[in-house]
């Protein structure tokens, strides 16, 4: 007998009485285990149970590092402009507006400074979820005039790169923010200010080859992507089998291009630790 009729069963609440399990109350890891939001909040977006890194924005990060969630936001009004009258399946401005009303961001980075473990620093952070945090003019500026601040006020540098790559609706407008960052990291380098790379997941594209590896220190959060094409397009373009766990960041440390991994709840004093390190400075508690 089919379910539906087992009413000996005790399976026979009206359908008017049913009730929806509220959204958002229980988050599943891609490895199946199931946790509530509100612990997973708790736990800085870490499953407990796997380890797991839920993909989190400027809004978790900003609060993760700076002292009392204390800042000062930079450039916040900045917005993207269409000079290449761009339209696939829709208009690049209204597929802007969309992102922004979706997100409430004017674009896929944050800049701010604040205290981080009582010292000044500038951070800047992307999200993935304006536009897949794609690199477009707007973001390639912010990163650039970031910088500038650094610079201008000798506070150590933060990225926090979590990107796609590079945003086809702007085309070349996009590719020339790799050479702008890149041209703008090695100011930085050159007024001896520290700079800090952290590669979240994922890490891909433009980002990767630029502002995201040029850090004094590389460093990324566990079983993050980092990488330029994504493994199906290796894999497509070599067919060859692919190792397992390429393009995570535990194969990226192994094979040279990272300095260290380090779960979200120990970025802020690892990260504090390498710039005390850097400027020779006593470390901090």
């Amino acid at each position: 007998m089919a379910w539906f009729k087992r009413k000996d069963k005790g399976i026979h609440t009206p359908t008017e009485e049913k009730k929806d399990t509220p959204k958002g109350l229980w988050y599943k890891t891609p490895s199946g285990k199931i946790i509530d939001t509100e612990e997973l909040r708790r736990n800085l977006y870490v499953s407990p149970e796997d380890g797991y890194h839920v993909r989190v924005g400027s809004r978790e990060y900003f609060e993760l590092f700076f002292d009392n969630n204390e800042f000062t936001e930079l450039n916040e009004k900045l917005v993207a402009k269409d000079p290449l009258k761009f339209e696939d399946t829709k208009k690049y401005p209204d597929r802007l507006k969309n992102a922004q009303e979706k997100t409430g961001l004017k674009d896929a980075v944050r800049t701010a400074v604040g205290k981080s473990q009582g010292k000044d620093l500038v951070i800047a952070c992307m999200d993935f979820a304006f536009i897949g945090g794609s690199m477009g003019s707007v973001v390639g500026e912010k990163i650039a005039r970031a910088i500038d601040y650094s610079i201008q006020n000798n506070i150590p540098f933060l990225m926090v790169s979590k990107s796609g790559g590079a945003r086809m609706m702007e085309a070349s407008l996009s590719l020339m923010q790799l050479v702008k960052t890149s041209a703008k990291l090695a100011q930085l380098a050159d007024a001896k200010i520290p700079y800090v790379s952290l590669c979240t997941d994922p890490t891909t594209g433009g980002t990767t080859a630029s502002f995201a590896m040029l850090g004094d220190i590389n460093i990324a959060e566990p079983n993050a992507l980092i990488a330029f094409a994504g493994p199906r397009v290796v894999k497509d373009t070599t067919g060859k089998e692919l190792p397992e766990g390429f393009q995570r960041s535990e194969f990226v440390l192994e094979h040279g291009f990272l300095d260290g991994i380090y779960e979200r709840k120990d970025l802020k004093k690892q990260v504090n630790l390498y710039l005390d390190l850097i400027q020779n400075q006593p470390v901090r508690a």
